[in-house]
């Protein structure tokens, strides 16, 4: 018995690009939070505890992220990409692979959540023309999400 096409109710040649873009927002989502995870087990200073607490928190939320990102883009009827090479061709966050001071992990932090935030972005207005409705709603909450954390972490640093 063949497996019945999808018809969601989107035209195939939208459903590839969007999750393509999805593809992107999930590779972004996993590169910050392995950064966040390896801050969190690395940062040292005055302000050891409450970022420690803090990148805990962030890291968890994304890790919950990722599932919901990667189950959207199979929904659209794409594989979804789960492997470190896979992401390190599609992602826009920058690797750390040393152990920056605790204010630079703040900074390079703000910067990784405003990437996510710009890509969610640019993937919304493919989503949005369309009429993807749960992908957008998607990107508006990791948009909200994502501008909310680089502003608090921001003013951590003024």
């Amino acid at each position: 018995m063949a497996i019945p096409a999808i018809n969601i109710g989107i035209e195939e040649s939208a459903r590839v690009e969007i999750a393509e873009g999805v593809s992107r927002v999930l590779a972004d989502s996993y590169s910050l939070y392995l950064k966040t995870h390896n801050f969190h087990w690395n940062v040292t200073g005055p302000m050891f505890n409450s970022l420690h607490n803090m990148f805990e928190e962030q890291y968890t939320e994304l890790a919950t992220a990722v599932d919901d990102i990667a189950e959207r883009i199979r929904a659209l009827g794409a594989r979804a990409p789960g492997s470190y090479s896979e992401y390190a061709k599609l992602t826009s966050i920058p690797e750390e692979s040393s152990t920056p001071d605790a204010q630079e992990m703040i900074r390079q932090l703000v910067t990784g959540h405003e990437i996510v935030a710009r890509t969610a972005r640019e993937v919304f207005a493919t989503a949005d023309e369309a009429h993807d409705e749960p992908t957008a709603d998607l990107l508006t909450e990791r948009m909200q999400l994502h501008e909310k954390t680089a502003w608090m972490l921001r003013s951590m640093l003024e």
